[in-house]
């Protein structure tokens, strides 16, 4: 895709070393540059890094908008990309599982996503990538597992267990999980036969993660773990190499991980919701706490954004500091110097966002167009470098 000319956006307050300052930003050949462009006025908005998203499972809702009702991957994928742009997204990791659940959440889905993404990366402007969440009672899949990250390039794996929550649910909430059960075609009695058969692998899976973790840390797959619910977890994820800490799900394992200096991730919506929507820790007192590096989307791509602006409102971080816990923090997790920053050299991936409305009226993808409306989309059009985008 052409790249436009160079441009200079003035007038903005602009996120540049912790602070907002009153500054102009200036984008050619795909990075931030220090130089002359096509000038566009926006005075009064907010210049900001693109939010670099670690963990989000929202593309789900457009590949299968309902259970039973698939759609073409690649198009779907297309269709997800778009809304990462709306919702000021630049470098995002799909979040998808590799379990004995099965059906869409079954190795070879996983493979044919990865396929699919590989398909439509050309047509994607934000950087999508895919992040492997390996149950860890698959252990007879992990040759698969190794060879699918070598063919696609996955980066990025987190190991999570279920079987405690599944026979959890099983015992005290059969309603739910007979429902669990529906999600994949299958009655209660048949999906406990899959928890069962994980189960018989349990002490395999030790052992068998350490191998696989080696294996992953040679290719350079970041390694994580999910839902972690104490601190010898976490030390166990952590002797494996297995350094990200997602979702803790007790204050405990994130001081763990807080104490060994490794980050601690947690999902947007639950601060901007006040609360876990599975009953969980609650995540703004983790960030309060100083127990809290970076926020991901996990099921709502919008409320990354939303987790800055309330963050700021309850007085728990400056706004400044809240948006780089979903930009500058995450990049750094990935390690990603080239991003998360609008500095000279970085990537050029810019929100703008209209503080009054705190709408993101302009997504910048390493110096593409991803997104355009509302008054920010005016003023560009009103702009010298009108003629500059319509060339694009």
């Amino acid at each position: 895709m052409p790249l436009p000319p160079p441009l200079r956006l003035t007038g903005a307050q602009v996120l540049r070393d912790g602070a907002l300052r009153d500054a102009d930003l200036a984008l050619a050949e795909g990075i931030i540059v220090e130089g002359p462009g096509a000038e566009v006025d926006l005075s009064g908005f907010l210049v900001l890094p693109g939010i670099v998203d670690l963990h989000g499972d929202g593309f789900e809702r457009h590949i299968a908008p309902r259970p039973t009702a698939p759609f073409d991957k690649a198009r779907a994928l297309r269709s997800a990309a778009a809304e990462l742009a709306a919702n000021g997204v630049t470098t995002a990791w799909l979040a998808q599982s590799w379990s004995w659940e099965g059906g869409f959440r079954a190795g070879s889905f996983a493979e044919d996503l990865m396929a699919a993404l590989d398909a439509a990366r050309d047509y994607l402007l934000p950087d999508v990538r895919l992040q492997i969440r390996l149950e860890t009672h698959v252990v007879p899949e992990h040759p698969a597992v190794l060879a699918a990250i070598d063919r696609h390039g996955i980066d990025y794996v987190v190991f999570n267990n279920h079987l405690p929550e599944a026979l959890e649910i099983a015992s005290g909430r059969p309603d739910r999980f007979a429902a669990w059960a529906a999600q994949h075609g299958r009655g209660a009695d048949e999906h406990m036969g899959y928890v069962r058969r994980a189960l018989e692998q349990e002490a395999e899976v030790p052992r068998a993660l350490t191998a696989l973790a080696a294996r992953l840390s040679e290719r350079g797959v970041r390694l994580g773990s999910h839902d972690d619910g104490d601190a010898a977890t976490r030390a166990f994820y952590r002797g494996i190499g297995a350094h990200v800490c997602e979702f803790p799900t007790t204050v405990a394992a994130a001081q763990a991980a807080r104490a060994a200096g490794e980050p601690v991730l947690m999902g947007a919506p639950n601060v901007v919701r006040g609360g876990s929507q599975s009953g969980n820790i609650g995540a703004e007192a983790l960030v309060a706490a100083g127990l809290c590096d970076a926020l991901v989307s996990d099921y709502y791509y919008p409320a990354l954004a939303q987790s800055a602006w309330h963050l700021a409102d309850a007085g728990t971080l400056p706004f400044a500091v809240a948006w780089q816990a979903i930009s500058t923090v995450p990049a750094r997790v990935a390690g990603l110097s080239d991003r998360g920053v609008l500095t000279p050299g970085a990537r050029a991936d810019v929100v703008v966002i209209d503080p009054e409305t705190r709408h993101v009226e302009a997504t910048f993808a390493a110096g593409r167009i991803a997104h355009l409306s509302g008054r920010a989309a005016a003023r560009f059009l009103a702009s010298r470098a009108a003629a500059a985008l319509a060339a694009e």
